[in-house]
């Protein structure tokens, strides 16, 4: 099991990142989570990083061929034999099938959860205007309604999770993603999980479906 190499898919609000983090400590597997990857890139100062920047400071998508550069340079990176979750790429089917050119791929994980739950997930989340610490006011309130248990600061909601932006973020994923669902299920590699649940039934039904592997 420990030398799993697994893609996690779903929608803003299903829980990749939570799950990811979960299995990655559970059985060994090194997260690379694509956000993360771009951030470390930028800071680093590399070619590779420095044209990923240019992009994301231009609040601008990173095009493919240095996503894909990105990640199977981190790929390259682990030990042998080393297992991997992939969490936020690939995105789309052109990245699916350069990732397949490159890495043997076992499972892809689809983490599917009905859309009105993403929308009730995402909308819930609310930020300090101060000090920036994340509140979700269905798994983690603060004490106070609208302040920061913290620095005592006051709670905001970004625009992007404001419900008509979430809505819109949804659907464009769905769109997006659709595709890339029926790439791996025609390679008989997806493996779909219902992320309705709380996080750790999620875990442990994930977890009991790739002992099954």
């Amino acid at each position: 099991m420990s030398a799993l190499k697994l893609v996690f898919l779903g929608a803003p609000g299903a829980g990749k990142g939570t799950q990811a983090k979960i299995l990655s400590e559970k059985l060994g597997l090194v997260h690379i989570s694509s956000g993360d990857l771009f951030r470390q890139a930028a800071e680093s100062g590399t070619e590779l990083g420095q044209l990923a920047k240019s992009y994301m400071e231009k609040g601008l998508l990173v095009p493919d061929e240095v996503t894909i550069k990105l990640i199977l340079e981190r790929i390259s990176s682990l030990s042998p034999g080393q297992g991997f979750i992939l969490d936020g790429f690939p995105r789309t089917k052109p990245q699916a099938e350069a990732l397949e050119k490159e890495v043997e791929i076992d499972k892809a994980v689809y983490l599917k959860v009905p859309k009105d739950e993403l929308i009730r997930r995402l909308s819930s989340r609310w930020i300090c205007r101060n000090c920036q610490t994340p509140y979700n006011l269905l798994s983690h309130p603060p004490k106070v309604a609208g302040r920061c248990d913290l620095c005592g600061g006051e709670l905001y909601q970004r625009e992007d999770d404001k419900e008509e932006t979430v809505r819109k973020r949804i659907e464009v994923y769905l769109e997006q993603t659709a595709p890339l669902l029926d790439f791996y299920a025609r390679k008989g590699k997806l493996l779909e999980v219902d992320g309705g649940k709380g996080a750790e039934e999620v875990a442990v039904d994930l977890l009991q479906a790739l002992q099954k592997l």
